[in-house]
């Protein structure tokens, strides 16, 4: 992963955590970013109901952003383990890869067509097609159903992505819960014995532990994220399932054989031990990892305004990059 090492945020040798967490590191653009989002938050009020709460995050009327709907996107179903399964596609210029999206939301809210912008900057910087999945939500479906959705596409793309997009050079990643989703499909196509087919994992501002990391016990004030909230979505996303089951949980699996990792993270992310946790974990695994840290950023840090969000940005597209040139070359 030499290629990508020269995003400025990743921790190294060189770079160490305390100079990427202290608030020293913070730039006056990203500290004004938070401001403006902090007054944005403190005039929401979030609508009673699940569906009217859905409907406004995928709106964007809950603080996080949506980008603009992209005219490249094509629609594509597929059938998946409880019917059709729906995927957004989004076809660089130039295809060199596959990038299997999986949206966050807490596992509960969240569309596959909100984070358009982001991944035709992917395409376009990486020449990778993003595909995007609508797995199924909890709470009418808890967990394993969104999982295999996940690894039902998952299977999908290792079958038929040479003959759709002309590449079989796989990559999944996600944001939130669906780091959550991209890291046990990983697991999943491992253990049914397909654990070479993905090349690349990106894992940004993930949650790794549903029994909640210190960072989160220790969350005041921070955008989208509360304890309550936390457990609010965890438990409907694993029902009667122990927080702390691997099959869940993936900071507690035997993680040998995965594919090498980015794991991006704002410092002023309450889901920042996840990160730190779980990129050890891939390491002494036996995997290769790297850890970035954006100093000050928020949860949906890279779908806000500023140069924070570009970094953030910038730094998953030249992963994806180094990751698919590396085994080119």
């Amino acid at each position: 992963m030499r290629a990508a090492m020269d995003n400025p945020f990743l921790l190294s040798v060189d770079r160490s955590l305390a100079s990427l967490t202290s608030p020293d590191a913070i730039s006056a653009s990203t500290h004004a970013v938070n401001a403006a989002l902090a007054e944005a938050l403190a005039a929401i009020t979030p609508p009673g109901g699940l569906p009217a709460l859905r409907e406004a995050y995928v709106r964007g009327e809950l603080g996080l952003p949506v980008s603009p709907k992209s005219p490249r996107a094509r629609k594509l179903t597929i059938e998946g383990p409880a019917g059709p399964i729906g995927l957004r596609i989004l076809v660089p210029d130039e295809v060199r890869g596959v990038y299997l999206h999986i949206h966050g939301g807490g596992w509960v809210v969240g569309s596959n067509d909100t984070w358009d912008e982001q991944l035709d900057y992917f395409g376009r910087e990486a020449g990778i097609v993003a595909v995007s999945v609508d797995y199924r939500l909890a709470p009418e479906h808890p967990a394993p159903a969104a999982i295999d959705d996940c690894a039902a596409v998952a299977s999908w793309l290792i079958e038929h992505a040479e003959r759709e997009f002309g590449t079989s050079w796989l990559s999944i990643g996600g944001e939130s819960a669906g780091s959550n989703l991209a890291a046990l499909t990983l697991l999943r196509l491992r253990d049914a014995g397909k654990g070479d087919a993905f090349r690349a994992a990106s894992l940004l501002y993930g949650v790794f532990d549903l029994s909640l990391t210190p960072s989160v016990f220790r969350v005041t004030g921070a955008p989208f994220i509360s304890l309550e909230v936390m457990r609010q979505f965890t438990g409907a996303f694993a029902g009667a399932t122990d927080l702390k089951d691997p099959a869940l949980s993936p900071l507690y699996a035997d993680l040998h054989d995965l594919p090498p990792a980015l794991f991006s993270v704002g410092s002023a992310d309450p889901l920042l031990d996840d990160s730190l946790f779980m990129s050890m974990r891939w390491q002494a695994a036996g995997n290769l990892a790297q850890l970035a840290i954006y100093p000050g950023g928020t949860h949906g840090f890279n779908a806000l305004n500023g140069e924070l969000a570009a970094a953030g940005n910038r730094g998953i597209a030249k992963f994806l990059k180094a990751m698919r040139t590396e085994v080119a070359g």
